[in-house]
């Protein structure tokens, strides 16, 4: 086999951080802004992440959840409210404390001192205080209940350590609320949004998770319970890719959202909020790139198909345009995976190999080339991006399929692609999770220095609390490990817990995380 020349300088297996950014970079998503922990989203990866919300959203919305908006700035006192929930937050927020500045004197701005606020304002690290407020104002009757709502917004959390769409001070996101009569209403939102994350992540995004509680130390702050989506990236290191709170009456006590009940009697709201972010569209790169850019699920993929005419700067491209022209109004009449194809004819000046490998770095799933020997024949020159190399011959794996054929086919094609790509990504997740671990030296063992993909432990454990809980987690800790989630469908506990000695009585999974 001849040897293959991918399309970036860094391997995956050599440099998989290196090559996280190289993706980023060489598929045209994003650019540093020159604010720290800020980032320009380009095109491209705003489209893939157009791609995410419209699906998402149209999810929410079937769900009876009614989108609104909520202020960027938020009180400092709502936050002093509820101990917990500041706790949590208060090394990660932004705060404004003037709203006007004045020159220095030498040429430069300064906040004037008489433009202090009253109140510092916190920029919006998540909603729950302010919505709290407003929903205080809404309710007032169970006839009120429940009340499903959501925003999609951006927040700021001021991180130490910043990776583009991984993990930034700035990001954008959807922030579900809701309040209901009790309890057992409020469990099943719960349960509801991270079902639909499940499904979204899983069909939309071609991204396999495993769905779960998270231990009492990973909860979000103020949370009676929390649960979560987890990947697998291709190193082997989990990422939280969504995640969905049960909140008890905790932010209700704080925000006074009562109601009176069936019986006349006044009573507290039980609240959930639920919520992704634009770290998605990092875990799209982890989960589906290769060493020649990113792969893009058809069905987040802003164009699915993109044909390039072989244009020569002559009289003869007029026919080889208007061939390409009909084939691609041909394939944007067609519905695939639910929806009109997306196709872009690319009649940009330019080399079509060159144009070819930057729709291959951005990870357009079908790359058509057209020349006029194809426009002779009737034909197509057809390229997959989850298969672009013969492994044989070490060349582009082009198929020339009769142009009318291939729009035949081309809705299959989108929606073997999507399979594929998750196919690929479960079977790497299944095979990369150890189970049998009965021992703390067998889990340091696993995740020993040197271990290119150590993937993820399920363990058994007694799922201890308070000052035992801190213990096993700072022993954890010294390991770069954290717990991820108790699996919904893991099998029930049967042995002893690894870290007590005491019987078990979940299965929890270990990894090393984004």
């Amino acid at each position: 086999m001849s040897q293959i020349r991918h399309a970036l300088s860094v391997k995956r297996s050599d440099d998989f951080a290196q090559w996280y950014q190289e993706v980023i970079s060489a598929a045209d998503l994003a650019e540093e802004s020159g604010v720290r922990g800020c980032m320009v989203i380009k095109p491209w990866g705003f489209g893939i992440w157009e791609r995410i919300q419209r699906l998402m959203d149209d999810r929410i919305k079937a769900a009876g959840v009614q989108n609104c908006y909520f202020p960027i700035f938020i009180p400092l006192a709502n936050f002093t409210r509820e101990a917990e929930h500041v706790e949590g937050f208060a090394k990660e927020m932004a705060v404004v404390t003037h709203h006007r500045l004045i020159s220095d004197g030498k040429g430069g701005l300064i906040p004037d001192p008489a433009a202090k606020l009253e109140e510092p304002l916190v920029v919006r690290p998540t909603s729950e205080t302010i919505i709290g407020d407003a929903m205080a104002r809404w309710i007032q009757s169970w006839r009120d209940l429940p009340l499903l709502t959501n925003q999609w917004a951006n927040v700021v959390r001021w991180e130490m350590r910043t990776r583009m769409f991984l993990r930034t001070s700035e990001f954008l996101w959807q922030e579900g609320h809701t309040a209901h009569e009790n309890r057992e209403d409020a469990r099943a939102e719960t349960l509801r949004a991270l079902e639909m994350y499940r499904a979204c992540v899983e069909d939309d995004l071609a991204m396999p998770v495993v769905a779960g509680e998270k231990p009492e130390n990973e909860r979000f702050p103020g949370a009676v319970e929390t649960w979560s989506i987890e990947a697998m990236m291709q190193d082997g290191k989990a990422l939280q890719a969504g995640t969905s709170h049960y909140l008890g009456t905790n932010f209700a006590d704080a925000a006074g959202i009562k109601y009176q009940d069936r019986e006349g009697k006044e009573a507290l709201c039980h609240t959930t909020s639920w919520g992704v972010s634009t770290r998605l569209v990092g875990g799209v790169i982890m989960t589906h790139g290769d060493d020649d850019g990113l792969r893009v699920p058809p069905k987040i993929a802003p164009h699915q198909i993109v044909i390039l005419p072989m244009l020569r700067d002559k009289p003869e491209d007029e026919p080889l345009l208007a061939y390409c022209e009909e084939v691609r109004a041909a394939l944007a009449g067609l519905s695939a995976l639910g929806e009109p194809v997306r196709v872009l004819l690319d009649k940009r000046p330019g080399k079509a190999a060159a144009k070819r490998w930057d729709w291959v770095r951005k990870g357009a799933p079908v790359i058509i080339e057209v020349g006029s020997r194809d426009m002779e024949g009737g034909k197509l020159a057809v390229l997959r991006r989850d298969a672009i190399w013969n492994m044989e011959t070490g060349k582009s794996a082009f198929t020339y399929p009769q142009r009318e054929d291939f729009i035949a086919g081309a809705a299959d094609l989108l929606a073997e692609i999507q399979q594929v790509l998750y196919s690929e990504a479960a079977a790497r997740r299944d095979a990369n999770i150890t189970r049998g671990v009965s021992t703390m030296d067998e889990v340091a063992a696993h995740f020993a220095e040197g271990q290119k993909n150590p993937g993820w432990v399920e363990v058994q454990w007694s799922k201890p609390t308070g000052a035992a809980l801190d213990a096993v987690v700072e022993r954890l800790k010294t390991l770069k490990l954290t717990f991820r989630n108790v699996p919904i469908d893991a099998p029930p506990a049967n042995g002893t817990c690894i870290f007590t000695g005491e019987p078990a009585t979940e299965r929890v999974l270990v990894a090393r995380a984004y």
